[in-house]
């Protein structure tokens, strides 16, 4: 059953079952009067439809009822109805903070239920008062499907063709491309980027679909819990991790027909603990990149909520947008942070159990292609679950770089710089590096050029070396930390190597 179908089977059950007051949390209010409308038809349900502007209005011959504008008259007028019937009502939650109009909603929904017909409450966000929770049933609308995207795709250039002409050349490939970029978002802000992209040029192609990508990572950004990150680096600049590198490519094959056919599902996800600032964020990138799909930063800081019940409901959101673009991968940085508290739960009223419990059983269960990539600096605050077999199809261990690595590390760092590499004693910033990391050597070679630019003289291997001889690296300054994790990875994760 495809989700819309299933979202129609869904409201029809909320209907027929005595649910006589429904909310449905979304921006999307033509998506949620086309599901009512066929709801309506199915059961053979008038429609009735209301916003404070206009009143309330059958959704068949759009006749309004005088003075139904006002929450309170609306309520009493519905107080009357015996009839069955559907009542869609716009905006109509934040009316409810009003004594009358409260009580005059309850008694409503009380009539309702004998009567079988149901109020349907639609707006983003929708805050009923606590006394009124135990009466709505909360409805989760799906985002569009692939099928509707495309249907709007047609019908913006259809509705655009109509004042001028417009060429579109995507061919059949190029139009399953812009399908998965339009993915995730409502059919409104996919009518807005199609529009925009056509109306620039009076032309749909190939060129366009950077554009709407790029915009796309506006939209996700704007959603708040989650960042689109470009990705532009080629895996190469990740210097070392071959043993990463070559896992990617070898469990690629599971998001192919082929793995399909036997069964196989596609891999779920990675974690990648070990020193800080050895590359476990540019690693993420790398998969992403590797795999050439959208990656997604999970932004916990914007997750938790002051409010009741809407951390968890953003967390919702974060995953539900995420299976909605996929296939992608989901990048969670330091994830013993940014799932919060796993002890007692006193600290925050067992907030961050909740909310590490409902990943964990998303992440067991997802099959919708997001790949989750999760860092971890301190691996003694992971919480034995998340390290069962099972959870990630790999674990990975990141040592401070080797010999070769900062060699690559160094050179990759001087060419971004617009420095040629081969010009400097790499052997001797190889030697005297030894216990640097990545984002060490990488701060060495930014301060030395910083260094030569005060000095007006181009930079060579003195200025590196006394830029090396002044930084004090974190295997020093914090050598306990580090060959505690050592000896905590040791025989239990895979090396990147």
């Amino acid at each position: 059953m495809d989700p819309r179908q299933a979202a129609l089977h869904e409201l029809k059950t909320l209907v027929l079952s005595f649910h006589s007051v429904v909310a449905i949390e979304t921006p999307e209010e033509e998506r949620v009067q086309s599901l009512l409308r066929a709801v309506g038809v199915d059961l053979f349900l008038p429609l009735h439809e209301w916003s404070v502007v206009s009143g309330l209005r059958n959704s068949a011959n759009r006749d309004g009822i005088s003075g139904s504008d006002d929450p309170l008259k609306l309520l009493k007028g519905l107080r009357a109805h015996d009839n069955s019937a559907i009542f869609l009502l716009c905006d109509f939650a934040k009316h409810l903070t009003d004594n009358k109009v409260n009580r005059q909603f309850r008694e409503v929904a009380q009539h309702f239920a004998r009567t079988r017909s149901t109020i349907v409450l639609c707006g983003d966000p929708i805050e009923v008062p606590p006394d009124l929770l135990h009466l709505v049933a909360r409805f989760e609308l799906p985002l569009p499907t692939r099928d509707e995207l495309r249907d709007v795709v047609k019908q913006t250039i259809d509705t655009i063709s109509r004042s001028v002409k417009v060429q579109v050349t995507l061919d059949g490939a190029q139009t399953e491309t812009l399908l998965r970029i339009l993915a995730g978002m409502t059919l409104a802000q996919a009518r807005q980027a199609v529009a925009y992209a056509v109306i620039t040029d009076n032309k749909l192609t190939v060129d366009d679909l950077k554009d709407l990508l790029k915009r796309k990572g506006q939209l996700i950004r704007g959603s708040g819990v989650l960042e689109f990150v470009p990705v532009e680096a080629n895996t190469a600049e990740l210097g070392g991790f071959a043993g990463l590198k070559s896992w990617l490519r070898r469990v690629a094959v599971g998001f192919t027909s082929e793995a399909r056919a036997m069964n196989l599902a596609a891999p779920r996800g990675a974690l990648i603990v070990g020193v800080q600032g050895c590359g476990k964020s540019l690693a993420a990138k790398a998969v992403a990149r590797e795999w050439n799909m959208p990656l997604l930063k999970f932004d916990a800081g914007k997750m938790y909520d002051k409010f009741i019940g809407e951390s968890e409901r953003n967390l919702r959101k974060a995953i539900a947008v995420a299976e909605s673009i996929a296939p992608a991968v989901l990048w969670i940085d330091e994830i013993e942070k940014a799932l919060g508290p796993t002890g007692s739960g006193e600290s925050d009223g067992g907030l961050g159990r909740r909310l590490f419990g409902s990943f964990l059983t998303w992440l067991q269960e997802n099959r919708r292609d997001v790949f989750v990539v999760a860092t971890a600096n301190d691996i003694s605050a992971l919480p034995p679950e998340l390290l069962r077999k099972g959870r990630f199809d790999e674990i990975f261990f990141v040592d401070l770089p080797d010999d070769g690595e900062r060699r690559d590390i160094f050179a990759i760092h001087l060419r971004l710089r617009r420095q040629v590499a081969e010009q400097f004693h790499l052997d001797a910033l190889v030697e005297r590096s030894r216990g640097y990391s990545g984002a060490e050597i990488e701060q060495v070679v930014v301060s030395s050029l910083y260094r030569a630019l005060h000095m007006d003289r181009p930079l060579d291997d003195e200025l590196l070396q006394a830029e090396l001889r002044y930084i004090i690296p974190l295997s020093i300054s914090r050598r306990e930390d580090v060959e505690r994790l050592r000896a905590l990875a040791q025989d239990r994760f895979v090396s990147v190597r």
